[in-house]
């Protein structure tokens, strides 16, 4: 049976466009989850524990850890392994010389694990890309990958993947959801450069003189084991001021924020959890906009920025892969790199990397930069200028490169904290003049999907263009995924016909 679509239809200035909204969505998923250390933190309760399982007999471990298997072993990749992994990291560091069998240590480790639902709350706010495998398919056919944000428990979110195909006349196949979910330890930064490392803690406002001490011993080009020494060194100075605590903590938290992930090389992308496992991220990773950035040689990798919340301030961050295997997480810097919503072009234009950012919180900028990650370099590019978007002004996603400029989704916020999602299109040669802008919404919230975890929203990370069709995939209301297609050179032209 064919698809049900429904349309919405928009004339502007005798331009129609016509927008249809797909059948397909992704809802939340309870039954994706991960596994998670459980650390009491507490060494009396680790040895009441631990006391509890060794008076156990050989028979009665055997039989526990075969029901923990029975149950567990089927939602999880190497369970196992995880059990395993999750004794050493909390007995070990108390007990090392403990011996115990192999099967009481799995035993131990089920004590010191728990499950988490990653998108119990929402599946929400994605991007769309091609994938990087683009083989066996049909003609006039693409591969897509899709991030989203997932949120569960305690409203933390996420970033996950689901995988698709997009058929020559634009139908939508997503791939079965995968089996399983899992996370990878994050690798910290083998070195960190020291003026650029002092320069990101002086962003933060962290106290410079004591910075400036901790760091002048330090070489050029450190690692995070002559950091902590450097740091105990200052400590242990007499005349060391309390406030110092609260200077060693940034540093190591600035430290911890730039790693690595690494995935096992055959993971497929939509079973991939990139979880927060770092303290500036503890409370959510949000919003992943997600674009494949062509180098100047040719070789492309995907880019996408985020915001790293660890519950008392944002941190603006780059996520880096080319196989959605080894990830690069990095801190975005520079007196521009704020707030949350950047999104990168997918290419140098004039020899330049360039942002699209609201580091003011409710007006669009562009940003321009020799690194892509300093940003100090900013132009206004446009405000809240209809009734729909009077509150401010956003990006939805990187800019998509036509023919006729750089077509910008954009998001803004109405009456009644309503979001609707609208487009810009820049020139291709400026990015930053604005050369057609939409005067109403593309989408706004229907009846039906006014609903949700936060109500009246319609917002999108990032579209493509697949056969002439912009193909948006967006989220209803901070809770679930659907999609739409609007016929791009039609939308280009109401823009242009607009004007700016």
């Amino acid at each position: 049976m064919a698809p049900v679509l429904q349309t919405q239809e928009m004339t502007v200035g005798g331009a129609q466009i016509r927008i249809v909204l797909r059948p397909e969505n992704l809802k939340p998923d309870d039954k994706r989850v991960i596994t998670r250390l459980f650390d009491p933190h507490n060494p009396r309760r680790i040895r009441a524990m631990l006391n509890r399982v060794m008076r156990l007999d050989k028979q009665t471990v055997a039989e526990l850890l075969a029901s923990v298997l029975e149950d567990f072993g089927p939602r999880h990749r190497d369970i196992e392994a995880v059990l395993l992994e999750n004794y050493q990291s909390v007995v070990l560091p108390h007990y090392p010389e403990l011996k115990v069998s192999r099967e009481r240590q799995l035993l131990l480790g089920s004590y010191y694990t728990m499950e988490y639902s990653i998108e119990s709350a929402a599946l929400f706010n994605p991007a769309i890309v091609p994938h990087p495998d683009q083989s066996d398919l049909p003609a006039g056919s693409v591969r897509f990958l899709m991030s989203l944000r997932a949120t569960g428990e305690g409203h933390v979110s996420s970033i996950v993947f689901r995988c698709g195909v997009l058929s020559a006349d634009c139908d939508i196949q997503l791939d079965p959801p995968p089996r399983y979910a899992y996370t990878a330890k994050p690798i910290p930064d083998r070195f960190f450069d020291k003026h650029l490392f002092f320069r990101k803690l002086m962003e933060m406002g962290v106290y410079e003189e004591l910075v400036a001490q901790t760091l002048e011993n330090l070489p050029d080009q450190f690692n995070l084991d002559q950091l902590r020494d450097a740091i105990n060194q200052v400590r242990q100075q007499p005349d060391t001021p309390r406030a110092y605590k609260n200077v060693a903590a940034d540093m190591l938290w600035l430290a911890y924020a730039n790693y690595e992930l690494e995935f096992p090389s055959d993971s497929p992308a939509s079973e991939i959890v990139i979880f927060p496992a770092t303290r500036s991220e503890s409370h959510g990773m949000e919003d992943l906009r997600l674009t494949c950035f062509t180098d100047e040689d040719g070789q492309t990798r995907y880019c996408g920025t985020y915001t790293a919340y660890d519950g008392f301030r944002t941190l603006p961050m780059m996520l880096e892969t080319s196989d959605f295997r080894r990830f690069q997480v990095h801190t975005l810097n520079g007196q521009h790199a704020k707030n949350k919503g950047m999104a990168l072009f997918p290419r140098k234009v004039n020899d330049c990397y360039m942002m699209i950012a609201r580091h003011d919180g409710e007006n669009l900028f562009l940003l321009t930069s020799d690194n892509i990650h300093f940003w100090n370099d900013a132009r206004k590019l446009q405000g809240p200028a209809e009734p729909w978007e009077f509150v401010q002004i956003g990006n939805c996603g990187s800019p998509l490169e036509t023919d006729a400029g750089w077509l910008l989704l954009t998001h803004g916020v109405g009456p009644v904290r309503q979001y609707a999602i609208g487009a810009l299109l820049l020139d291709r040669d400026d990015p930053g003049k604005v050369i057609g802008r939409m005067r109403k919404p593309l989408l706004s919230p229907l009846h039906d999907q006014r609903q949700g975890y936060v109500p009246n929203v319609v917002y999108t990370c990032g579209s493509m263009i697949h056969q002439d069709q912009l193909v948006i995939p967006y989220a209803v209301s901070d809770s679930r995924t659907s999609f739409a297609t609007i016929n791009a050179r039609d939308l280009i032209h109401l823009l242009l016909e607009n004007g700016p």
